[in-house]
């Protein structure tokens, strides 16, 4: 198996930017928690982290042929399972959703980087952030207007869950690293 350090010095070595190595650790944030709530938990967790942190690592510097650079190095590394989860995360592939990781990667994805839009204007970030604050923000469509929001409606979908709750979900993964991933109080 790919070990975190090594896929964190690829990543790194493909994204020169702050703010997508910040989208890469948030996605890996929520993902590690998804595994434990929608997969089967520990055994999952570096799979599912990985495919959160590496799922965009190609975007920076081969927009035009994302994700098949990352998709390719996965398979080159025999990691199928991530390899598909990160296919089907670009719903212009068509990939089918086969399994709860390609669901999750799916459902976290777009709702971790709108989650951070919402922080990012707000005086606390992360720390006063409820779910109906996001919901309201997602009805604007100019606000973070390159988000996806089929793909977080789809996403909530996929796993069965209210929005709001997935929401609440990503919210509460994000806020003990908000510092980290740059959403903490101004």
């Amino acid at each position: 198996m790919l070990t975190r350090d090594e896929a964190w010095a690829h990543l790194c070595s493909w994204t020169e930017t702050d703010a997508l190595r910040n989208h890469a650790r948030a996605v890996e944030i929520v993902m590690r928690a998804a595994a434990h709530r929608y997969g089967n938990g520990a055994s999952d967790e570096e799979a599912f982290g990985l495919a959160g942190m590496l799922h965009d690592a190609d975007y920076e510097k081969w927009p035009e042929e994302h994700p098949k650079k990352i998709v390719a190095w996965l398979v080159d590394r025999d990691l199928p399972a991530v390899a598909h989860a990160v296919s089907a995360h670009y719903t212009k592939w068509g990939v089918p959703y086969d399994t709860m990781l390609d669901k999750a990667l799916l459902a976290c994805d777009e709702l971790t980087g709108f989650v951070g839009a919402c922080a990012r204007v707000r005086p606390d970030g992360l720390t006063s952030l409820e779910s109906k604050s996001v919901i309201k923000k997602l009805k604007d469509k100019g606000f973070a207007a390159k988000v996806e929001r089929s793909e977080v409606n789809a996403g909530a979908e996929l796993l069965g869950v209210a929005l709001d709750a997935h929401i609440t979900f990503v919210i509460e993964a994000l806020r003990p690293h908000a510092a980290e991933i740059g959403l903490a109080p101004r």
